[in-house]
């Protein structure tokens, strides 16, 4: 079981793992380019998710970033619902999971490499 924790830390720590390993194991198991894309983004936002959050509580010092990062995707949610329900007269709650889904990814993201950068950063400046 120790294997797994430490494999689980490993993919949270470095994002780009699990998006390179899922989008070439999808596009060489014979799924289109653009569907293995869009599997290696949904997979990999659950590991930016931890990722973002961890660096967000480290880099601020607070134990607030998970809840953040979740409050975000809410009202994200909400908004997008509410505009699909204005558009449509409807509410498709796959799309609208869908869309909040990649969206996370996007922004998760480049919350990643600002966050990633700023810590780095920050450290250098500490240690000189």
């Amino acid at each position: 079981m120790e294997w797994l924790r430490n494999s689980l830390i490993v993919l949270s720590v470095m994002p780009v793992l699990p998006f390179v390993l899922v989008y070439f194991v999808a596009a060489l198991s014979g799924m289109d380019k653009r569907r293995a894309l869009l599997l290696a983004m949904d997979v990999t936002t659950v590991f930016l998710l931890f990722s973002v959050s961890a660096l967000f509580n480290n880099l601020f010092h607070s134990g607030f970033g998970f809840y953040l990062f979740l409050l975000f995707v809410l009202l994200a949610a909400g908004f997008i619902g509410g505009a699909q329900n204005r558009l449509k007269g409807r509410l498709d709650g796959k799309r609208l999971l869908r869309a909040v889904w990649r969206l996370g990814f996007v922004v998760m993201s480049s919350g990643y490499v600002l966050f990633m950068v700023v810590g780095m950063v920050k450290y250098i400046l500490q240690k000189m």
